[in-house]
């Protein structure tokens, strides 16, 4: 009898679970296409009322206003140097780091990797006025290299916990083997380490990438000069006009959006991959 209602309920959790799927991807969406669609209505349409799913007029003017009449690509410009410089550095840093934690005994290291977490579980607000002072003191206000200093101080304890759970699960006998052949220390783990932990490594990369993509608090705090804002800062420039010109605050959303979804989308897998393994193994 268990097993005739376990198969009742496997067709019935299937259908069910195909049936929310379309609802859950309409749910998550549909943001995406209003604001596609609403950068290209028609100025007189944007606030009509009851609002047009589909506009009877296409145009392109909050796009050819938000490239030719606004600072949007210095802003975009600004973004993506940013989030490569803390990407970069938190990727060397954290491998490295991780790679120590796990490859050298020394004393304190299970205490170093656990305050490594206990750093990461603190709201980065708390920072905000610490770091603030200090990169005034040191002069990087108002500076790329300081804002990135800011996105590296609370993206690096994340980045060495997912890597030494990565850099644990890999067998140690392998590297032993790569020492053995004439490898040094610097070849294994570029050889044989790194290649294995790779889905721990582009996990980390694309949480560290959105996170400076995506901030606007520090950015709004250590930034104030027009040409050094980012895109977080910049758009939200456009609020303040005389006019608010919703069109091209879409625009300006889609153009922001894009660039992170198809970096999402494209190593969506190793994403998946990096989060189950660090969340596994510890």
């Amino acid at each position: 009898m268990p097993e005739r209602a376990g198969r009742r309920r496997r067709p019935v959790s299937t259908a069910a679970a195909w049936t929310l799927r379309p609802g859950l991807f309409a749910f998550c969406a549909f943001p995406l296409y209003w604001m596609l669609v609403s950068s290209l209505k028609a100025s007189h349409e944007l606030l009509a009322s009851p609002p047009t799913f589909w506009p009877h007029e296409w145009e392109l003017r909050a796009y050819r206003k938000l490239f030719y009449e606004t600072n949007f690509w210095r802003y975009f410009e600004n973004t993506v140097v940013v989030a490569a410089m803390t990407t970069v550095i938190v990727l060397v840093a954290g491998v490295i780091g991780a790679y120590s934690l796990t490859r050298y005994a020394f004393r304190g290291r299970t205490l170093v990797a656990r305050l490594t977490l206990l750093a990461y579980m603190f709201p980065p607000i708390i920072m905000l006025v610490p770091l603030f002072l200090l990169a005034r003191e040191l002069g990087l206000t108002n500076s790329r290299p300081g804002l990135a200093l800011t996105y590296i101080s609370f993206s690096l304890p994340y980045a060495l916990w997912i890597l030494r759970a990565f850099f644990q699960s890999i067998p140690i006998e392998l590297e032993q083997a790569a020492l053995i052949d004439g490898a040094n220390r610097a070849q294994a783990l570029a050889y044989v380490v790194m290649p294995l932990a790779l889905p721990g490594i582009i996990a980390t990369a694309i949480f560290t990438f959105i996170v400076a993509w995506n901030d606007f608090l520090f950015a709004l705090v250590l930034i104030g000069h027009d040409e050094l804002k980012t895109l977080a800062i910049g758009v939200n420039e456009f609020f303040h006009m005389a006019v608010v010109d919703w069109g091209l605050i879409m625009a300006a959303g889609v153009m922001i959006t894009i660039p992170a979804l198809i970096f999402f989308v494209a190593i969506q897998r190793y994403l998946i991959a990096g989060w189950g393994a660090g969340g596994v193994k510890g």
